[in-house]
């Protein structure tokens, strides 16, 4: 039985947001971060059902991370990272002394589903001390409200890509005009400042 400090529990998490242009940004990015990180990561890609399972395989295999498309029930553990699945939205709920993945089938948000402010705001009510969010290329602004929300319960650090980098530099610049993040960075530095900020084991 693992005890609860194994599953990050009263640690970190990392929660990672990307629209058009984040499959290639994720092969990028989840490659770089150490098997023996001291944190799970969640991953919000907007994408219809059917296409996250090829894309959590693919990074699977790119990567030191264990990946994989995220399942009901899942228990969060380090060094794992979860992708959400296309057309539904992903949660980090508590359960006891653990966290596990829940979904619901809410209406879309922002006009997607999986909505990555879905996955921001149920982490204000984790057992994790730190929230580490990453906002990658995309269109639009989800992310935003999300880590605001967040911000109110939570300490929340936050990064994003330069628009230099970004296939749509929209999800980062809403995020750098609400004033969450400074400037955007990258993917080589967000990994740099993740493994910086949450440490290894």
């Amino acid at each position: 039985m693992k005890k609860a400090e194994e599953y990050g529990c009263g640690k970190k998490i990392v929660a990672i947001a990307t629209s058009t242009g984040g499959p290639k940004a994720l092969q990028a990015l989840i490659p770089l971060l150490p098997s023996n990180l001291n944190a799970p990561v969640l991953i919000v890609q907007h994408m219809p059902a059917g296409f996250t399972e090829a894309l959590a395989g693919r990074l699977n295999t790119l990567s030191q991370l264990s990946v994989k498309e995220a399942a009901e029930g899942d228990v969060l553990e380090n060094g794992h990272a979860y992708l959400a699945r296309g057309g539904r939205h992903m949660h980090a709920a508590k359960s006891g002394a653990r966290h596990i993945i829940h979904y619901t089938d809410d209406p879309p948000r922002e006009g997607v589903r999986p909505c990555a402010n879905y996955m921001y705001e149920s982490l204000a009510d984790c057992g994790y001390d730190e929230v580490v969010c990453a906002v990658l290329t995309g269109m639009g602004a989800d992310g935003t409200a999300g880590i605001k929300n967040l911000k109110l319960k939570k300490k929340v650090t936050v990064f994003v890509q330069n628009e230099e980098t970004c296939a749509v530099y929209g999800m980062p610049k809403s995020i750098v005009t609400a004033g969450l993040a400074e400037k955007g960075m990258p993917l080589e530095q967000i990994a740099q400042e993740i493994i910086k900020n949450v440490g290894v084991n």
